[in-house]
């Protein structure tokens, strides 16, 4: 992924120099402050005249000020004398001083009548009033009509209320919220797009409209750009899933240094990929230590790739006091790695009970290693039904050991249909059994393709087959790299498929390349193939090479292979080793198949009399 040092310029570690521009920015703050606090010292001089002299702005004005300042005694009589004039700023006013003095009741009276006055602020704070009370319908009516107003507090609460009753109307409200700026509804807007929008309209936008996606990115956008840290959270999740790694790394960042642990572990993420260990490591600490138990079990991760256990699982425990479960499987899987089963089998239990579907599936496996196959089979069951893919073929294997094939059968398909590679090559197998063929290629197609070098073979054999019975099978030296059938042969040998090794092997031979034939032969051979040592042996002979001919035959004819016992057979009766000859006409004979069984009798038959004579 480039230069590890320059996913992003974090500037984590390294202090700013101190040239003496800290200072100045520090008095000029300083100045501008003092400024502020002159100017409101002649206006507040200004609005008390004017307020003495009976001027109801000039109170409602003159206790806003103060109620800002925290003066609430000092502000108190000058808003009320100024509501009790009609000022509705200073009855809204009012109300929120009434309301941080603890005098709800009193406080809403104040807004009730400001509102009614037209104060979308105070048929804000209403509106809250009664929802925190619990009243919702008076809650909705006031804040109804403050976000109608174009209040943009009154726009998201309403949204907030709405959202969470599961109202229609929500997206409107955080929509109107979110274009007056504010960044909350912003953040929701996003999620309440991505999450439950017309599924068709990702694919398929109207003319000049955004897809779901970029609607969603546009307000993560505008959010985080505000500050909204879990906005900036999710905008680097989209930009990670489309491959913008270097932007994406930017908003993790930003919202890491906002104090966002999952940011910072996603960062982390995204700098162990780039190769800097070091620098992740660092923010999965800082994540883990604000509590982020996936931070804390990437750390584990981390160490126990470096074979520094204890620290691994320090860590791992860091994520289970966090309040993730995957710390206590992570801890199993360690105990697995040290050769402590029985330990581990507590901490499987512990991430199992909490629902961890991967931690059953392997409380099950332990638990069938040690014969316990009916405490295996709840286990398997709960983490299937959860999920678990594996534990699903799992089952299957361990109905087949019943001998209940349907209920084995039931569960591999479950695998298979889920992308299991062995359990879509047992299925295939039933298939096939059965001559279900197009759904049997279907699902080899599927294990091969997910590197099953059985699946691969058989796959290539029902391709020829399907050929043959078409009248379109080619002889084995007509066949070129193009052909599907050799493509899935190869494919399968060079993952080391024996019986695949043998057939690309006969393909080379059906063409005149000794030398390769001789190769796959060889490697199948050479990996416990009794057909392959023959078939060298065959070639080698045609060569002139009958001694090592000899030797590969018998290594075939030890290993089962009737044909190879035969040659041996013939080739001692040449040479007048007769008792030897009548030796490997018997393995011949017991081995078969049945015509070289009989041709094997005939012949010790022969060899009989010949002794005999």
């Amino acid at each position: 992924m480039g230069d590890k040092a320059r996913l992003l310029e974090t500037d984590r570690f390294v202090p700013a120099p101190d040239d003496g521009r800290e200072s100045e920015l520090q008095i000029d703050a300083m100045e501008a402050a003092e400024a502020a606090e002159a100017s409101d010292a002649v206006t507040e001089s200004g609005h008390r005249r004017a307020a003495e002299a009976g001027d109801p702005s000039a109170m409602s004005a003159l206790g806003a000020m103060l109620l800002r300042r925290g003066d609430l005694d000092g502000a108190e009589p000058h808003l009320r004398s100024a509501a009790a004039t009609g000022d509705r700023a200073a009855a809204n006013n009012l109300g929120v001083l009434l309301h941080q003095r603890g005098y709800g009741d009193e406080a809403a009276g104040w807004w009730r009548i400001a509102a009614v006055a037209g104060s979308a602020a105070a048929a804000h704070a209403l509106g809250r009033h009664y929802r925190e009370r619990g009243d919702e319908p008076a809650a909705e009516y006031w804040l109804r009509q403050s976000a109608e107003s174009g209040h943009c507090l009154g726009a998201y609460a309403l949204a907030d209320l709405l959202e969470h009753r599961g109202d229609d109307g929500a997206e409107r409200w955080f929509r109107a919220a979110a274009e007056r700026g504010h960044r909350e509804a912003a953040y929701r807007l996003a999620r309440l797009i991505e999450d439950g929008r017309d599924a068709d309209r990702r694919a398929v936008p109207a003319y000049g409209e955004l897809t779901q996606q970029e609607e969603a990115e546009q307000w993560y956008r505008q959010a985080a750009a505000r500050g909204h840290r879990r906005a900036a959270l999710q905008l680097g999740a989209l930009l990670e899933d489309r491959g913008d790694i270097q932007e994406a790394g930017r908003w993790y960042l930003s919202a890491a240094k906002d104090g966002e642990a999952r940011a910072a572990c996603a960062l982390g993420y995204l700098l162990r990929d780039a190769g800097d260990e070091e620098s992740a490591a660092e923010w999965w600490r800082r994540a883990a230590q604000d509590g982020d138990g996936n931070a804390a079990n990437a750390l584990g991760a981390l160490h126990a790739d470096r074979g520094e256990l204890q620290t691994a699982e320090r860590w791992y425990r860091a994520a289970l006091d966090a309040g993730d479960v995957n710390g206590a499987y992570n801890i199993g899987l360690l105990c697995a790695e040290q050769g402590r089963p029985g330990r581990g089998e507590q901490w499987y239990r512990r991430a199992a009970y909490a629902g961890h579907r991967e931690a059953a599936n392997a409380l099950a496996i332990l638990l069938l290693q040690r014969g316990d196959a009916s405490g295996a089979e709840p286990w398997f069951s709960k983490a299937a039904e959860a999920g678990s893919v594996d534990a699903a073929f799992n089952l299957g294997i361990l109905y087949a050991s019943r001998g209940d094939d349907r209920t084995a059968h039931t569960w591999y398909e479950r695998a298979a249909a889920a992308g299991h590679t062995d359990a879509a090559l047992q299925v295939a197998i039933v298939q096939l059994r059965e001559g279900r063929l197009p759904d049997a290629e279907r699902n080899l197609r599927c294990a091969a393709g997910g590197g099953s070098a059985e699946a691969a073979f058989r796959l290539a054999d029902l391709l020829d087959r399907q050929a043959s019975a078409a009248g379109t099978g080619q002889a084995d030296g007509d066949r070129t790299a193009e052909d599907e059938s050799t493509q899935w042969y190869e494919r399968a040998a060079r993952q080391g498929h024996r019986r695949a090794q043998v057939r690309v092997g006969m393909f080379a031979a059906a063409r005149g390349d000794v030398v390769e034939a001789a190769d796959w032969y060889r490697t199948a051979a050479e990996a416990g193939s009794r057909n392959g040592a023959f078939n060298l042996g065959l070639l080698l002979a045609r060569e002139g090479s009958l001694p090592e001919a000899a030797l590969w035959w018998q290594r075939a004819a030890e290993a089962g292979h009737g044909r190879a016992a035969l040659r041996l057979a013939l080739l001692a009766a040449r040479r007048g080793a007769l008792a030897e000859a009548q030796r490997w006409c018997a393995h011949a004979v017991e081995m078969g198949p049945p015509e070289v069984a009989e041709r094997a009798a005939r012949l010790r038959t022969a060899l009989q009399d010949e002794l005999t004579a």
